[in-house]
């Protein structure tokens, strides 16, 4: 016998959260399917905490650095990335969250959930044509920063333990590597 999964769309992911039945499972759309979240470890909420303070006072009013919030993807995802840097639209977030348009790039901290951030992850933000997603690897205190999305991959992988960054979207920044690996 062949089980068959039903696919969600986001208008059917934001109805089922509107009546609530969401409301104590911590879930984010991916692709079409409704998946848990880990919980994260205290490693996890502190580095990616400290980072997001971080940009966010490097940034200034440049952008807006949001922690742990969705953003909504034409592949019938709406994840909800560590820390998104996205444009600074004040009052338009009231009717949507980030669309791939508003979004800089994208950063994700991985211990127990690596497998996910560094395949479905990454393959879901290629495809949405995001243009930078960083992945902390806690394991190894390594920043991957991958770029240039085609389909649902991305050209080009850089792997860091320090030494300096400059996102693509503010080539005049220069980010410490160990500030967002080691905060």
């Amino acid at each position: 016998m062949v089980l068959s999964t039903i696919k969600w769309s986001i208008e059917d992911y934001h109805q089922i959260i509107q009546t609530g039945l969401l409301d104590d499972r911590a879930v984010e759309l991916l692709a079409g399917e409704i998946v848990e979240m880990p919980r994260e470890d205290p490693p996890h909420a502190y580095f990616s905490s400290e980072a997001g303070e971080y940009l966010t006072h490097l940034l200034g009013d440049r952008a807006l650095v949001s922690q742990a919030k969705p953003i909504t993807l034409p592949n019938q995802s709406e994840p909800e990335p560590d820390l998104a840097i996205v444009q600074p639209l004040g009052r338009e977030y009231l009717s949507h969250h980030p669309y791939p348009e508003n979004i800089f790039w994208v950063i994700e901290y991985a211990n127990t959930s690596l497998e996910k951030d560094s395949t479905i992850k990454y393959h879901i933000y290629a495809e949405a044509g995001i243009p930078e997603y960083w992945l902390v690897n806690l394991q190894t205190a390594e920043l991957i920063v991958y770029r240039q999305p085609r389909g649902q991959d991305y050209g080009s992988k850089m792997t860091l333990k320090d030494g300096e960054i400059s996102p693509l979207a503010f080539p005049d920044l220069t980010i410490p590597i160990q500030a967002i690996i080691s905060a």
